[in-house]
Formats: structure tokens, sequence, C-alpha cells
């Protein structure tokens, strides 16, 4: 059992490949900015990168969902997914391939990986008898359902009994193989509470489950059985392995796996958990190919405290969230005020509060206010002061000169909320020196060198701080970046990387007299709240 490279300069993951029964949700949102976060982080610190998103397209529950709105399953995926594409640029998602399962290489790609499973003896002809949630496209245990014979996920729908022949895989045959992993890679899948869960699960015995379906023809036909049409999840599965393939390349395993594989990070909502820190594993070893370095399990989002769904009508539309506040906003609440793992809230009146006080009040007043006595104080120009000249018990110094290696080490272990926290305590701590310093006082006293020292490291503590927020705020932090005299779009990923290298920009102290300051304007707009969504 062998796992990732992490020799290699290059760091691959993915999102779910989200369904396309209905149009997106904020779920899906939430998982996709997240992985942009990360992305983005992980190309500050120069590796190459590759961020996996897309759609899953076959099964029962796409062919009904086309069936209920009279159109054909192709006719219908190609509008869901579309929306999705759309949904992604407008949070700003800069993915680097988008893959769809009902590409054509993806097929080649599905059918050689069957073809190793059986090879290895791990795929087989039964009887498979149970209920069936087909809005999970998943058999369920009599044990997990609620009264009325409904699914413990799909709470409003009933479970369907299926009896009928399948092709299985030998699940039950991979116990001891996931214990060991489990045991010897603790970090395998986080957090701590999910491994936990899936420990218990694989105490409790694995069965065997079944990988085809019959009477279904939206999907990819079993190779040796035509009768059958592959399972949805072992096709969807390996659609992380086709997005691997590079443009024009030739759908075998052999050149998707040449680059990119081991993927470095899996993400996934928890309700999806069972697939990725089981079924896939297994299914990885059977093919004897290495498995992913991480697996990480988030947690569901409420609104206002209450389970979201369309027949309360309280769902959140993601396109109308993002083109009332705008995307930086919404990645911001989402990436700050929920601790990645865990469930989370929206509230659009406390969504209005933070962006408000985190990114107008606290972070956009700063520079503004700054800037301003700059141009009034030092005639425009960033002081010339050497950073080195700073003493290390400057409060600001003092703080800035860790803060870089402090929030890495959040974005690395995913803890993007403590990333943010740090940051946000590191500005204010700066309004409160601006307050204690009083530059303003101090130039009416004629000590113009201690009003440039000031007006130094508040500037270059602001400019950390766009630094260190850029992966998830880039178009906030690219204003700021602007305003203080860098040329920098981190919005433009390869110049972001060769030109403001975290080992450079993520160190306090890179500020100098040699900027021409930009033209100053507000970075964020007081949002005032009018007709709610």
């Amino acid at each position: 059992m062998s796992l990732v490279d992490n020799t290699k300069n290059t760091f691959a993951l993915t999102t779910p490949l989200y369904y396309v029964n209905d149009l997106p949700h904020i779920g899906s949102a939430y998982t996709t900015m997240a992985a942009d976060v990360m992305a983005r982080f992980q190309r500050l610190l120069g590796r190459q990168v590759l961020l996996i998103t897309g759609t899953d397209e076959h099964g029962q529950k796409i062919q009904r969902a086309a069936e209920s709105k009279n159109l054909q399953p192709e006719e219908f995926t190609n509008q869901i997914s579309a929306e999705f594409v759309s949904l992604w640029k407008l949070l700003n998602i800069q993915y680097d391939r988008f893959i769809r399962t009902t590409n054509p290489k993806h097929e080649a790609i599905v059918k050689e990986f069957f073809g190793r499973l059986w090879k290895s003896g791990d795929i087989y002809l039964g009887q498979k008898k149970g209920w069936y949630c087909v809005a999970c496209e998943e058999f369920k245990e009599e044990r997990e359902l609620l009264e009325g014979k409904r699914c413990p996920i799909h709470t409003n729908k009933e479970v369907e009994w299926r009896d009928e022949e399948n092709y299985f895989f030998k699940l039950s045959k991979y116990q001891s193989h996931l214990e060991d992993l489990y045991n010897s890679k603790p970090n395998f899948l986080q957090p701590e509470s999910r491994r936990n869960e899936i420990l218990n699960f694989i105490k409790g015995g694995l069965q065997d489950f079944s990988i085809s379906r019959v009477n279904l023809e939206w999907g990819f036909a079993v190779p040796n059985d035509p009768k059958h049409t592959l399972y949805v999840w072992f096709d969807a599965l390996l659609g992380y392995i086709t997005a691997l393939l590079e443009e024009g390349e030739e759908a075998t395993l052999e050149s998707a796996l040449a680059k990119w594989y081991p993927i470095n990070l899996h993400l996934i909502g928890k309700d999806i958990l069972r697939f990725h820190a089981v079924s896939w594993p297994a299914l990885l070893i059977s093919a004897n190919l290495p498995l992913p370095e991480r697996v990480f399990g988030h947690g569901f989002l409420t609104k206002d405290g209450q389970k979201m769904g369309k027949s309360l009508g309280n769902t959140i539309d993601p396109v109308a969230l993002v083109e009332k506040y705008g995307s930086d906003a919404v990645r911001y609440y989402f990436i700050k005020e929920i601790a990645f793992g865990k469930d989370g809230d929206f509230n659009e009146d406390r969504f209005v509060e933070v962006v408000n006080a985190d990114l107008a009040k606290n972070l956009g007043n700063l520079l503004n206010r700054n800037l301003n006595m700059v141009k009034k104080y030092c005639s425009g120009n960033v002081p010339s002061i050497a950073s080195d000249s700073v003493s290390e018990d400057n409060a600001l110094k003092a703080i800035g000169l860790k803060l870089g290696e402090q929030v890495k080490a959040n974005y690395e272990t995913l803890a993007f909320d403590r990333a943010c926290e740090a940051v946000l305590r590191f500005s204010q701590a700066c309004n409160k020196y601006v307050d204690e310093q009083a530059p303003w006082k101090l130039y009416k006293q004629g000590k113009q060198e201690e009003v440039e020292q000031v007006l130094y490291v508040i500037l270059e503590s602001i400019r950390l701080a766009a630094y260190l927020l850029s992966p998830v705020i880039p178009n906030i932090s690219s204003d700021i970046y602007q305003q203080l005299g860098f040329g920098i779009d981190f919005n433009n990923q390869i110049e972001t990387a060769n030109s403001a290298p975290f080992a450079v920009h993520g160190k306090w102290g890179l500020l100098s007299g040699e900027q021409q300051l930009g033209k100053a304007k507000p970075i964020f707009q007081s949002i005032e709240v009018t007709n709610k969504l």
C-alpha cells in the first residue's frame, strides 16, 4: 500500500464531482471555495497546482430528473453542468480541470480500471436485495432507515426495494488493508471526528458492494456484460483520475497517472464520506495504485440555525448571494466564520455584520486612513525606513515576524478560520497602534522621523495582512497591493507565483521607500441591507 510522494513539487486537489440532478447549491459552493483557497495558497508556496472540479452525470437519479423535465439526459446534464461553470466564475474559482463524467475519455479510463479489478479477481456476479435510495444512489441498511422506510439523509424520500442481479466488488477482502491504513496513517482522513466515524464503520464489518445496475440506460455499460450499467459511484470516483489527463493525451491509466497522481487532497462533504474513505481506497488497492495523501470531510451548512430544504423554503441561492454581495464578501464569510470540518450556519444579518466589521471598517478603513496620512505627512511617498531599523520590540513587527509561518501552518492544516482570525487580530492591532502612536500629534511636535517610522510599520503590516488573506479575498488583496505600489494581481496565478512568492512576501519587512504608491480608493464599501435574500 503506497501513498503520495511528497518529494514532488506538485499539489493536486479535488472537490467532489457534483451530481447534476439539480442546480448547484450553497453546499457545493462552500466546498469549492475552500478548495480554491487551498489551491491559491499552494501556488503562493511555489508549487505546481492542479485544482480539479466537475460534474457527476450518470445514474438513475439523473435519468429521472431529465424525464421529469421532458428532456433527454444528455441535454439535461449539459444545462446543469453549465450552471456549475457559471457559478464557479462568479465565485472567482480558478480551477485547472473541469471533468464531466460523460466525457468519452472518461469511459476509456473507467473500462481500463474495471479490467484491473477483474484481473485481480475482485469482481463477481451476484444477487442484491435491499432498500435503495435513488437520491443517494446507494443501498441502505434497514437499521439506518427512518420511520416509514425513509432515507436518513433525504428524509422526505422513501427508499425502494430492489432485488436484482448485480456485479459486486469484494470490499470485505480489504477489511484488514483499511484497518492497517487508518492505524498507520492517522492523517489520511480528517478531521478526527470523521476518522472515528469510519473506524467504527469498518469495525462493524465490511460487506461487498454492488458496482452495476440493470434496467438503466444512462451510464457506461459493464465491459464484459452490456446488460449491466456501471454503478454511478464507481464511475464518478474515477473522474478524479480522468481529470489528470493532459490536453490531447491518449485516455489510458498510464497517461493519466504520469504527472499529478497520487492526489494530495480530496475535499468532500461528510455525506459522501464512506465512498471516499472506504470504497475509494479499497478500489485503488485492488487496482494496485497508490492512495491519495489526505481526505478531508467538512460539515453541513444550516440557515438561521435550521437545516436547509426546498420544503422549508429556506435554501440559499449561491448565485443571488454573490450577485448581491460580491465574491470576496461571500468567500470571506464562509471561510472565516465556519471552522472547516464542523457544521456551520449562514445568517444574513451576521454575514453583513462580519464583512462590514472586518473588511470595511477594520482592513479597509486602516488602509485608507494611513494612506491619507502618508499623503499629508510624507508627501505621498512611502517613508524611507529600513525594516531592520525598526526594533523587534515594536508591537506590530513583533507580531508580523511570526505571523506568516503561523498562517501558513493554519492553511496547510485546513484551519482556514484560524488563518483569517490571526490576520484579523493583526489588523486590529494595527488600528490600536495608530491610535496609541498618534502620528498626527507627532507631526505637530515636529517629530518627522518618528512619524515616518510609525506610518512605515503600519503600511508594511497592511501589506502583509493583504498578502496572507489573498487566497480568501483575492480582489481586495489585489486592490491593497496596487495601492501600496505593487503591480500584482492575485488573480493572475502565474504572475503571483513568480512575483510574490511566500518566502519573500509572506515575511514582515518587504516594503521599501522606493515603492510608488498607487491611487487611494476604498477597497470595500460597507453593505446596507435592504431586501433580504
